[in-house]
């Protein structure tokens, strides 16, 4: 195809969404198609109606392995992302630990507490001690 010829034509999008999403077979198509002879990255992208750079990122993540490990059609994260994620959740289950200790004590005390009142107010509301 020739610099000079057709463009594709414009999309509108009438929804609130304002992004095209390509799905992970559809990038690695359009990587692959960039490694063919005599094809340059610029002329995938105008012919699909993506940006050049957009199809170079691809082209990176490709060639690091990350588009392969979606297929799942998953999100992926950065291990160091990963990595603070499970930081904070070894932090949230240690306080949480320390709130179910703290809440047994509480529960203990108030059942030793509430054992020795019983005993205390019977005896001074006990019509046998005189005090009225």
């Amino acid at each position: 195809m020739s610099m000079t010829g057709s463009y594709p034509k414009a999309e509108v999008f009438t929804g609130p969404e304002r992004r095209r999403r390509w799905s992970v077979a559809e990038k690695l198509e359009m990587v692959a198609e960039t490694r063919e002879a005599g094809v340059t990255v610029s002329l995938v992208a105008r012919r699909r109606g993506v940006s050049p750079n957009q199809l170079f990122t691809w082209r990176r993540l490709a060639e690091q392995g990350a588009l392969a490990a979606t297929r799942a059609e998953e999100e992926v994260v950065p291990a160091s992302a990963f990595r603070a994620q499970q930081e904070h959740i070894r932090e949230l289950q240690r306080l949480l630990g320390k709130k179910t200790l703290e809440a047994e004590i509480l529960k203990e005390a108030l059942e030793v507490a509430g054992g020795l009142k019983k005993p205390i107010l019977r005896s001074l509301s006990s019509p046998g001690s005189g005090s009225r």
